[in-house]
């Protein structure tokens, strides 16, 4: 049984990693001063005997551990935010987990955090986290001349994302894995992976009606038919309200097109393309240099807010409590009832003749906080209703893919 400790713990997707894993572990300790993610923490693996609130009030232990793992908070280097690097006092936690290296001598540890980290003060930063950490050698390069107080140990670092380990999420982060020196210092980041998994296959399937955008949410994220028609093409269109359904699918393309979506995006066209299943970022609605809002068949990287949503297929009540349900062939969507497909149209004619129907209008929606955990690789066992759902986003966003914790630990010889 490995011994391993966690700052920055979270909701614990290292023992998430663990457990997917098969490996036997005790916690020495957990870390984090997140009332809400601690709850949530404990909910899943019970009471722990060491689990402080903060890293300046958590004891070392003398004896090493096997892994320490830790992710100092991101917001300092994250594109999302004001990148304001060491400048902002969480940009210097690095120091606390260096130190805790420096004198527990963890026969592993690993690190995780935002892309951005690399670029801040033009690479410097992420220069001075590498000295300090790789005393012996980085990326299997010798180090000639050490600094005085960096750690003995043998470090390796790569850029991974969560699409390329079996996850639909686009989500870069950066690993630094460290080896200490008297360990075998042979380490190669596991390799990709087809994706095989769609957005579309950890979405729910009856999703309540409050997670579906307002009309005023909306109206600041589409390219509408009346601008088109205006413009001849949408490109460059502003903020316009039509006042018919401003979600209702656009066919484009000609013959065999899908319905499709246009997103406002600082693009060239003014606009991204999104069909059915889709990802739909809606941050900074109003930004006019805002760009990748769509994912195509992934999402992007989650974030601690509610900025993720997805188109889909809004259906009335009148459907969803009866038999009829949807189905797409080459002439378009048709209604089938009790196994039989009759010819109905999925949109009754403008003048109202034909058959009765149910007009079936593409929504943008929210993920669920379900969903969110899904697309970090969390089992659906996994507790997340003792907190509340603005929590629950909060804690996603916050964590680390498991799958792409669960491939590096399995490339070390523990």
């Amino acid at each position: 049984m490995i011994k391993i400790g966690t700052d920055f713990s979270g909701v614990g997707a290292f023992d998430q990693a663990l457990i997917k894993l098969n490996i036997p572990y005790k916690t020495v300790f957990a870390c984090d001063k997140d009332t809400h993610a601690r709850i949530t923490y404990e909910e899943n693996y019970g009471k722990i005997k060491c689990f402080p609130f903060d890293v300046y009030e958590r004891d070392i232990p003398k004896e090493p551990l096997d892994i320490y793992m830790t992710s100092p908070p991101c917001q300092a280097f994250s594109m999302a935010g004001k990148r304001k690097g060491e400048d902002d006092k969480r940009g210097v936690l690095f120091y606390n987990s260096h130190e805790f290296i420096t004198k527990n001598k963890p026969r592993y540890f690993i690190f995780e955090n935002v892309r951005g980290l690399m670029s801040d003060a033009n690479g410097r930063t992420f220069q001075i986290w590498l000295d300090m950490l790789g005393g012996k050698s980085v990326n299997g390069n010798p180090v000639l001349f050490p600094r005085e107080d960096s750690t003995p140990y043998h470090i390796y670092h790569q850029v991974l994302n969560a699409k390329n380990y079996g996850v639909p999420q686009n989500r870069e982060r950066v690993f630094i894995i460290g080896i200490r020196d008297d360990e075998d210092n042979s380490f190669s980041f596991p390799k990709k992976k087809h994706l095989s998994k769609k957005l579309k296959d950890v979405l729910e399937k009856d999703v309540k009606d409050k997670y579906f955008l307002k009309e005023d949410v909306v109206q600041n994220l589409i390219i509408y038919r009346e601008r088109e028609k205006a413009k001849g093409n949408g490109f460059g269109a502003k903020f316009h309200k039509p006042e018919e359904d401003c979600m209702s699918s656009l066919k484009v393309g000609g013959k065999g097109a899908d319905d499709l979506v246009r997103i406002k995006s600082a693009t060239k066209k003014g606009y991204e393309v999104a069909t059915p299943e889709d990802s739909v970022n809606f941050s900074v609605l109003r930004s006019e240099t805002r760009r990748g809002r769509v994912g195509k068949g992934v999402a992007q990287a989650l974030e601690t807010g509610i900025y993720q949503g997805v188109l889909a297929p809004k259906i009335n009540e009148e459907v969803k409590s009866g038999t009829w349900r949807t189905h797409k062939d080459g002439r378009g969507f048709r209604m089938i009832q009790d196994g039989n497909c009759p010819t109905i149209p999925a949109r009754a004619r403008e003048d109202g003749s034909g058959q009765p129907v149910i007009k079936i209008d593409y929504k943008i929606r929210r993920l669920t906080p379900r969903e969110c955990f899904r697309l970090m690789d969390f089992p659906d066992t996994f507790i997340i209703d003792k907190v509340s759902e603005t929590q629950a986003y909060k804690q996603a966003g916050n964590s680390i893919v498991v799958s792409v914790l669960s491939e590096i630990i399995s490339k070390l010889k523990i």
